[in-house]
């Protein structure tokens, strides 16, 4: 597989990538998954596996709840830096999401903050979504959290830049064959760097489309993390609840 179809692996590894995201509201994050485990449900011994955890926030937050959790992601320092906050009821793994990381193990499988449709076909989504199939326990459950595409595309913000910790970062944003593409251009010690993030615009109808190649049937939809109804004009995000 060429670099250019695996952009994620080099920089969601790069520290910079921290530096730009570092501002993540970690509230938003919180009240999220406050509202989504009062609506879910888990029971104190079910294993959640947060895939394509990143840095954590997720992961360590539903452990604060009292939650057994595993996070993976495919970035080595990611999970390095995660793993500062590891315990017995915490974990963290490098994995490539579209393996299945433990056969028929897991209660539920998040999927947080845009983490899916960084692939450049959809047999590569596919086999992501059948390995988080098999990586379910029966009647096991999978939430996605995609942003809203149809609200991404129409309100698209084509130029903006930021400094972060004395680096500026100068962002572009266009549609180019159905991606969202970033392009991400900043200096660092007198060097250049350029990087690009490639982010599928799936809407709600393309999900359906993929998961029906697996046993995974979406039960409910949400548009933002209050988990109002969803409405492709106006809502933030895209919240499928699936299961088996």
């Amino acid at each position: 597989m060429s670099n250019n179809n695996n952009w994620f692996a080099s920089w969601f590894d790069s520290p910079h990538y921290h530096i730009l995201y570092k501002n993540r509201d970690f509230d938003e994050a919180e009240f999220f998954l406050k509202n989504l485990t009062e609506y879910l449900q888990p029971k104190p011994k079910d294993k959640i596996l947060d895939l394509a955890c990143g840095a954590g926030r997720h992961s360590i937050f539903l452990n604060k709840l009292g939650y057994n959790v595993t996070g993976v992601d495919l970035s080595p320092n990611s999970i390095e830096k995660a793993s500062e906050k590891s315990n017995e009821r915490l974990q963290f793994d490098v994995h490539d999401m579209r393996e299945v990381y433990k056969e028929n193990e897991f209660d539920f499988v998040f999927n947080m903050f845009t983490s899916f449709g960084y692939f450049e076909s959809d047999e590569e989504n596919i086999k992501m979504l059948q390995s988080v199939e098999k990586t379910l326990k029966p009647n096991g459950v999978f939430v996605l959290d995609f942003f809203n595409a149809e609200k991404v595309i129409r309100d698209l913000v084509k130029e903006e830049t930021k400094e972060i910790e004395g680096v500026q970062f100068d962002l572009k944003r266009e549609l180019i064959d159905g991606q969202i593409v970033k392009h991400i251009d900043f200096k660092d010690s007198n060097k250049s760097f350029s990087f690009q993030e490639k982010v599928q615009a799936i809407n709600l109808a393309d999900f359906s489309s993929l998961f029906s190649n697996t046993g995974l049937k979406i039960i409910a939809t949400f548009g933002d993390y209050s988990l109002n109804e969803f409405d492709s004009e106006n809502s933030d995000r895209l919240i499928i609840v699936a299961k088996q």
